[in-house]
């Protein structure tokens, strides 16, 4: 299952990052009411699994934020940095927007590492991982950057479990979740996951097919792409077209 893939390429497609696909502007919507979470908890709290990712928030929320991104991705990383505080404070905390991110493997196979070790702690530590993820970023792409020529022509022989532990190893990933309370051997089982392998793989290819994602981070409101929309500023400003 793993030949669907895309071929183990080291160097990062770069380029692929920094928008989403087309789609039609939004027409103001009237305001919508905050929502109260239940006593005693928070919205900012309250995450579960989805078919895709993970959702952060109010799950009847009547404005729903989805982001196909890739924890490699340096635009959605300044997204994510400049963007956490406010949506969650602001938007997911009020109750009238849930958050979803979807992982997206915009460069192939350096992707998964990241991705497979980000979700290996299940729903509570998802945002948490992901946000310090997007803080560590440039760490890791630049140890991906610097592997040595001899282990990428081991890499390109190996099988592909092997190739995404070596990844995940040369980028020092495994020690990074270790240190924020996901054991080792867990780790090491959640990147031998093949049949995660094959659903991000899948989702990655049925969202280029179909033309949701041709980039990331690509952003959607109540399942409408927002076109050309890379920065806080953009979401920020569509969100309060749709009443947040």
């Amino acid at each position: 299952m793993m030949r669907r893939l895309a071929p183990l390429a080291l160097t990062l497609v770069l380029a692929a990052c920094g928008g989403g696909g087309d789609g039609n502007s939004t027409t103001a919507a009237s305001p919508v009411a905050p929502v109260a979470a239940p006593a005693g908890q928070n919205w900012t709290d309250t995450v579960s699994k989805t078919a895709e990712g993970y959702v952060m928030g109010n799950p009847n929320a009547p404005i729903k934020l989805v982001e196909y991104g890739s924890r490699l991705c340096p635009t959605c990383g300044a997204f994510a940095r400049e963007a956490y505080e406010p949506l969650t404070k602001n938007y997911v905390g009020s109750g009238k927007v849930s958050f979803e991110f979807r992982e997206f493997l915009v460069h192939g196979a350096p992707d998964l590492p990241p991705a497979l070790l980000g979700q290996c702690g299940g729903a509570q530590p998802f945002f948490p991982l992901l946000e310090q993820m997007y803080q560590a970023q440039n760490g890791f792409n630049d140890k991906l950057q610097a592997m040595p020529q001899a282990m990428q022509q081991q890499l390109q022989a190996a099988k592909p479990v092997d190739a995404i532990r070596m990844m995940a190893e040369q980028m020092d990933l495994i020690n990074f979740v270790k240190q924020r309370g996901i054991p080792e051997a867990k780790a090491r089982a959640c990147l031998a996951n093949m049949g995660e392998i094959d659903r991000l793989t899948k989702q990655t290819q049925d969202k280029t097919q179909d033309g949701t994602v041709s980039g990331t981070p690509t952003f959607l409101i109540n399942g409408k792409v927002v076109p050309n929309a890379i920065s806080w500023k953009d979401i920020e400003s569509a969100l309060k077209q749709n009443g947040a």
